[in-house]
């Protein structure tokens, strides 16, 4: 059953003067006759204009390391030289990374 978090709440001397009646109406009340709708299942249905790229072939310049530039050795990403915060046994690190 779910449950209105935002309803104010009741005390127990109020709870306890309920009817059965009146609790069997605001249960019925409260049942809703929606079913349940997977999220994923209708946000695939949408279509975006656009949005087919499978026909697409992407295609990426690769550029070896230029001499200014490092990798960092814990991110894993390469840098301009700018960006080399200290050396450690051998090992560059980024200021991010520091």
């Amino acid at each position: 059953m779910a449950t209105d978090y935002d309803a104010p709440r009741r005390d127990e001397v109020d709870l306890g003067e309920d009817s059965l009646e009146e609790l069997k109406a605001r249960r019925a009340d409260s049942q809703s006759g929606a079913v349940d709708v997977d999220e994923v299942e209708v946000a695939e249905s949408f279509e975006l204009p656009g949005a087919d790229l499978a026909d697409e072939e992407l295609t990426v310049k690769v550029l070896p390391m230029q001499t200014d530039e490092f990798r960092c050795s814990r991110c894993f990403l390469v840098h301009h030289r700018s960006q080399l915060a200290t050396e450690r046994n051998g090992e560059l690190i980024c200021r991010e990374c520091v």
